[in-house]
């Protein structure tokens, strides 16, 4: 030791105490300053995490990755955008792209990406709870329908999963399709239900004249046309009003042996003999169409009149007139015509597959083309007992009243004859049928995407609905639209079951 050196053994202990206790506060400063900075640092991420929602890598745990609210990454989407969902995961969507109340953009989903409609993917869990329970799963078979199964869950090209098939559902009667592929094809379905089942009948027609209702002014004996009232072709008559006047010698000499025993006393001795003359002599001139009035007045005057007045015999219009002033008309020859046009025909030519769906009594509508926008309601009175060779219908008569005359006889009208059951009956929509032409199949809705395909058989096919006799109840629900997927599903597993039958039986 150099002698010049103090030797201060407690100084020097002293003073490296001092020493290793400032190292130590410099430690715990520097210690407790990175702690910051590292609570800072993870506050930080845990806001931008919490508002951004990054995807986090695949080697994060899962339950890690929840606490920081974020999730995996995911694969980018591929192939066209096939819609855009809201972006908080709720149940809305749309097929252009939009921005919720707040500003954001809907998420765009890809084909590839397009599960949400599909059944979710089966887990171990779940495929654990399927062995345990009722149903057991058998196979995964392809969402697209294509001859392509699989022991284990996966998806195809397009991301889709495969649907699971439980014990029980691979049977031919029940055809399954998974919920994404309906509702983006449009199936629907709706219930059975009783309703009264209408088809129209239409047809062309033409407006006819009633038979009934046709009368002619004609003489029977031979007579000669003093004078012609002033009425003409289309005048309305009413009965009883005066037409013409004439001079018959028949009606003359009928007449004056009318009175002749009529004023012959002849005494009372035989007056059963002379009652019987006279009613002989008033019944010839009632066989000459002589009117009653014309005789009440020989009776009342005692005298033949020298012309007589020819009257209408009922109301209508005048269809035709031939009488002619100091013509002379022979016995039968038609002087005037005239016609009731109140009550009118019309003539329809029904094809001949629809005229078992007519029946007498059925209502029926007329349209004309002159009246555009007006029908004129009817009955069918009578159905023709032939049918014409040439255009294979039948001529159905329709009366209906025409008190305003605007119906004129040659009219061609379109007639609509109401048909089909008088009572509610069971009835589905006209597009739930498939007609094979064979047989008539509807496919029962069972749910869960499971369809059963039925035969029926079916009764009166009305405008919008066919009733259904037999095969489908009340309340069955059938599908009604773009009912084809679910019979192209049917034909391929009818199809693929055949093939493999036949494999093995190879």
């Amino acid at each position: 030791m150099d002698k010049l050196t103090d030797y201060r053994p407690f100084e020097d202990g002293h003073m490296t105490r001092r020493a290793r206790a400032g190292r130590s506060t410099a430690k715990r400063i520097v210690l407790m300053v990175f702690g910051i900075s590292a609570l800072a640092a993870t506050l930080g991420l845990g806001y931008r995490l919490g508002h951004s929602d990054p995807a986090l890598p695949d080697w994060i745990p899962l339950r890690l990755a929840a606490m920081l609210g974020s999730h995996h990454s995911q694969p980018a989407g591929s192939g066209p955008v096939i819609y855009y969902r809201d972006p908080d995961g709720k149940a809305l969507y749309s097929k252009d792209a939009r921005t919720t109340p707040d500003g954001r953009s809907y998420v765009a989903v890809h084909a590839s990406e397009d599960v949400s409609f599909d059944n979710p993917p089966e887990t171990a869990a779940s495929a654990q709870d399927a062995n345990s329970g009722a149903k057991r799963i058998l196979f995964y078979r392809n969402p697209m329908g294509l001859p392509d199964t699989s022991p284990v869950p996966k998806k195809d090209s397009m991301g889709m999963d495969y649907i699971p098939v439980y014990e029980g559902e691979d049977d031919a009667s029940t055809i399954q399709i998974s919920q994404g592929k309906l509702q983006r094809t449009g199936v629907r379905s709706e219930p059975a239900s009783l309703r009264t089942v209408t088809r129209p009948v239409r047809s062309p027609g033409t407006i006819k004249l009633d038979e009934r209702r046709v009368a002619v002014v004609s003489l029977r004996a031979q007579s000669f046309i003093e004078s012609v009232e002033n009425v003409t072709t289309g005048d309305h008559v009413t009965k009883g009003q005066p037409l013409l006047r004439l001079y018959s010698p028949d009606v003359a000499a009928a007449g004056a042996q009318y009175l002749s025993i009529v004023g012959d006393g002849g005494g009372t001795a035989n007056l059963a003999g002379r009652k019987q003359l006279i009613d002989g002599a008033r019944r010839r001139l009632e066989n000459l169409a002589v009117p009653a009035d014309v005789i009440a007045e020989i009776d009342r005057t005692k005298t033949v009149p020298l012309t007589i007045t020819w009257t209408a015999p009922r109301d209508g219009v005048i269809l035709e007139r031939t009488a002619v002033e100091g013509m002379r008309a022979m016995p039968g020859d038609v002087l005037f015509r005239l016609a009731d046009t109140s009550v009118i025909w019309v003539i329809a030519d029904v094809a001949e597959q629809d005229i078992d769906a007519v029946k007498i009594g059925a209502a029926a509508t007329i349209k004309v083309r002159s009246l555009p926008g007006r029908g004129f309601k009817g009955s069918v009175a009578l159905i023709y007992p032939q049918v014409n060779t040439e255009t294979r219908t039948t001529k159905v008569r329709i009366e209906l009243p025409n008190p305003d005359g605007v119906l004129l006889p040659d009219m061609f009208a379109d007639v609509e004859i109401a048909s089909g059951a008088e009572k509610p009956v069971v009835a589905v929509p006209n597009g739930a049928v498939i007609d094979t032409g064979a047989r008539q199949i509807v496919f029962i809705d069972k749910g869960e995407g499971r369809f059963e395909p039925r035969e029926v058989k079916v009764g009166t096919r009305g405008e919008d609905y066919t009733e259904v006799r037999e095969g489908v109840g009340e309340g069955d629900r059938v599908v009604v639209a773009a009912n084809f997927l679910i019979d192209a599903e049917s034909n391929l597993k009818s199809a693929l079951r055949a093939f493999t039958d036949g494999e093995k039986s190879k």
